[in-house]
This record gives C-alpha cells, structure tokens and sequence, in this order.
C-alpha cells in the first residue's frame, strides 16, 4: 500500500483533531500548536496515540494517569474498553469489549494498589477493576431508595473517592442524586436529586476536593449550567463556581490548580460548538483557557463569559496532567479520535 505524503498524514491528522483547513495552513505556517496563556502554554504533540485500526475507539470519555506514567483511556468501543499508553503513545495493553455505555473513569489506591472505577450508562452500573482488566466489583440501581421506578432511570455518570475510602456516585443522566457507598461497597445514603436542588443535566464528573482536610467537599462539574458545585459530604450546598461560557464536563487537580474540560462554548444550544480547557488557580480563579479566550474579570471580580478559540479541540470531555506536567485530553463525539497530548512550555 502506497503510504500517504508526510504532509497530507499532518493535515489529516490536524483535520481529525478539529482543526479546519484554514487552521492547518495557519498552524503549518506558525509552526506547532501552542494553546493558553501567561503560566500555562502548551504544545500539541502531533499524532500522539494513534493506534489506527487494530485498537479503534469512539467516543473518548474517561482519562488518567498512573503512577508509572502510563495513561489509561476509558472509550465506548467495545473491540477495547480500556485502552494504555505509555508517555510516547504507544500502546502497553487493551481489554474490554462489555461495555458499549462507558463513561467517567477513576483511578484510586486502595491497601497500596491502583484500582479503576468506571460507569457504564447503558449497563447502568459501576464496575471496579485492576488496571490489567480484573473485574473486582459491580454496583448496581439503588432500588432500595425508592427514588427509581425501574433500573433505565439510574444512569451514573463518574465516581468521586475520599481519601478514606467509600465512593460516590453521581447520577447525572439519570435523576440527578448521589449515593455514597463506604469502604467495604455498601451503600450507605443518598442526596441530592431535584428535591436536594441539584438541576437536571447538571452533575456530570467531579472529584472530591481535601485541600482543607477539615472541610472535605465534593467538587462537582454542573455541565449544562455552567458552574462548579461544592457539596458537604452529608449534601449541604456549600458554594457555586461560576463558568459563564462553558460547560465543565470533568474537574482534575494537580498541585495548588485545577484543570477543567468544557465540552463546548454554546452547548447544548449548538452542538457542533468547539470546547476549550480552564485552568484554575487554588481561589477557583480562572487563569488560564486552553485553546479559549484569555480569561476576563470585571472589576468586581465577576468573570466574563469564555469562549474557545481555534480549531485546536471539538468536544473535551475529560483530561489528566501527567507526572512531567504534560496535559492528557480524551473527547466526545469528536469523529472517533485518538486523545490529544500536550506538553507544558
């Protein structure tokens, strides 16, 4: 088979990643890809992760980091569910092949070993896993709440983990609650739904935030509504982040700053908008926007509202920072590519 001019694989590539015709000319003549601003700039690795045919994915949901500095990828394309990388791209191991609704991914340590969970909406179900494809555990509906009429209306969304150990759940294409399990899988209680105030298409990924060990609060990405949410462990609203522009999809720390998928800038107004990445300092100020405008405080300190800029993204949907810093991002519906690498300048 005859291989494709060097030049026609980049623009092909570029074209996979979202960027038009225009934008490679422009990106060509420029030289790499450099998205943010101030602090936070990065280089797009070109064609990092492409796997090709024999390891195809399909919507990129769930992405992390290990401690070896692998990156496990969480698709929906059940030829390999979960799909790991090594820094270079290059493929260490695929399993999975039940799972046509994965979703939100996590990794956690748990007695000293690194443990998956993962959800799946079709299946709705959460699935724990070793890293290797060991199915270790299953969750089910909660049907001993009595919030659901049958299992199709229980839909979990991510999995957020306390240090101490338990999980919880978002429903978030579901009816919105979420469950907290302790350490040993057993359900325990439930909050939120609309009675909690928790809006619909609202929680969608998030983490538990422990930066003042004595106030624990979930942090949760309200996609469709635009903000940040901080929940009391017990489901006490404790503060909301305003993202005005975006849609956060997934929330991940590193150091003293966080880093924040927006799935699109008009979504879901205008479901073929182009997302960005957010930056956030350890006061939630946005200080940076990958491949977005820069951002804008009113001299009241309220932010104005963010849009994207360039072609460089389609749907970010989940990221990871890597132990190098360099910035991992997996998209939804965005023509079945491969994740996007980026190195810190």
């Amino acid at each position: 088979m005859k291989r494709p001019h060097r030049a026609a694989s980049r623009r092909n590539f570029l074209k996979a990643a979202g960027v038009a015709a225009v934008g490679w000319r422009t990106a060509r003549a420029a030289g790499p890809v450099i998205v943010g601003q101030g602090d936070f700039r990065y280089r797009l690795v070109e064609n990092w992760g492409n796997l090709g045919e024999s390891t195809p994915v399909q919507n990129c949901h769930g992405i992390v980091c290990d401690r070896q500095g692998h990156v496990i990828l969480l698709t929906d394309h059940t030829r390999n569910n979960v799909i790991i990388y090594d820094a270079a791209g290059r493929l260490q191991h695929k399993w999975g092949t039940s799972w046509p609704g994965a979703h939100g991914l996590a990794l956690v340590v748990e007695d000293g070993r690194e443990v998956l969970y993962f959800t799946d909406l079709q299946r709705h179900k959460v699935f724990k896993a070793t890293p290797s494809g060991e199915l270790l555990g299953e969750w089910g509906w909660p049907e001993q709440t009595g919030k659901y009429a049958k299992e199709d209306d229980y839909r979990p969304s991510w999995t957020l983990h306390p240090s101490g150990g338990g999980f919880y759940v978002l429903d978030g294409y579901g009816r919105d609650y979420i469950a907290y399990y302790d350490s040993r899988g057993k359900f325990v209680r439930q909050f939120g739904g609309a009675e909690g105030g928790i809006v619909h298409w609202g929680p969608h990924g998030g983490m538990m935030d422990e930066s003042d060990p004595a106030n624990p609060v979930l942090l949760i990405a309200m996609s469709d509504q635009q903000y940040l949410l901080k929940l009391s462990t017990e489901g006490r609203e404790v503060a909301r982040i305003p993202l005005p522009g975006g849609n956060p999809r997934q929330i991940r720390r590193r150091g003293d700053h966080y880093w924040v998928a927006h799935l699109g800038d008009n979504w879901p107004k205008d479901r073929d908008c182009r997302g960005f990445v957010s930056v956030l300092d350890a006061q939630f100020r946005v200080v940076a926007n990958l491949a977005g405008t820069s951002p804008e405080y009113s001299d009241t300190g309220v932010l104005r509202p963010m849009k994207h800029d360039g072609d460089v993204f389609r749907h970010p949907h989940d990221l990871c920072v890597g132990p190098d810093g360099s910035l991992y991002v997996a998209q939804f519906a965005s023509g079945n590519t491969y994740p996007l690498k980026f190195e810190r300048l």
